[in-house]
């Protein structure tokens, strides 16, 4: 590494037609393709009545996630539910931390070709609004238009701007969870090209390790708030209020 080179903002590699394609976008394709390719793996191991490993560690982490879930709703139906964004998420977010540490990201090119998919406000505030977006969906699904009402409540002066502090909460959620993502995985992947360019080969190893670890704690805080408003949203008006200590927990004090 003759030079260090870090860019806050994801960097133009090449086009396509009118779309300018970032090396982070490249990663995040590379990070959806190799998901696509796994599950793919697993169904037609599954449909041959192989147990590959593949097989065992997708089964292994499903059953944790379910768990996970249904420990947090409290509700089998529900559970199965939300899995599929929540398993969706967990497994986008923690390899597009992990791809960021590998050898030659960030560091081949220049531009850098390849950048950690979620080491970009792009990537991040995506996530946020699909998380964000998909709550507003699932408490319309169950709740139909008396979903609205914490939001547009004209009984009262007060009731209105408890509505108005809502919208305005639900709002902030999207610049919280994207923030917080990708402040973590940038300052991680920062951390890690200072000392490799100061400390090349050994110093970045013990690093690389509270990395990894912490790449895997921000998936986990991404899903598992993902969850906790997804379960609020879906509950009637007076769980909600018996429920809302557990949103203010749930989004004030996990953090990195």
């Amino acid at each position: 590494m003759d030079k260090l080179h870090i860019s806050i903002s994801a960097e133009r590699i090449f086009s396509l037609g009118p779309i300018p394609v970032s090396n982070s976008m490249l990663t995040s394709w590379i990070v959806s393709l190799v998901l696509i390719a796994g599950a793919v793996k697993v169904y037609f191991d599954l449909k041959a009545g192989r147990h590959s490993p593949l097989v065992f560690f997708s089964e292994l982490l499903i059953e944790s996630l379910l768990g996970l879930i249904h420990s947090v709703t409290n509700n089998t139906k529900r559970a199965q539910e939300f899995l599929p964004l929540i398993a969706t998420f967990f497994l986008f977010i923690i390899f597009g931390n992990w791809i960021g540490l590998l050898p030659g990201v960030g560091s081949i090119g220049e531009p850098p070709i390849f950048r950690g998919a979620t080491a970009d406000l792009n990537t991040t505030l995506s996530l946020a609004l699909v998380s964000v977006g998909a709550t507003q969906w699932f408490g319309l699904k169950h709740l139909k238009l008396n979903y609205l009402k914490k939001f547009f409540n004209f009984s009262g002066p007060i009731e209105f701007f408890v509505g108005l502090m809502e919208f305005i909460s639900e709002l902030a959620k999207i610049l919280s969870f994207a923030f917080r993502l990708v402040g973590n995985v940038f300052a991680g992947e920062v951390l890690l090209s200072v000392i490799a360019f100061l400390l090349p080969f050994i110093g970045p190893i013990p690093f690389l390790g509270l990395e990894i670890f912490i790449g895997f704690i921000q998936a986990l805080v991404f899903s598992l708030l993902t969850l906790v408003f997804l379960h609020l949203a879906t509950l009637s008006h007076g769980d909600a209020e018996r429920s809302h200590g557990e949103e203010v927990i749930a989004h004030g004090s996990i953090g990195r």
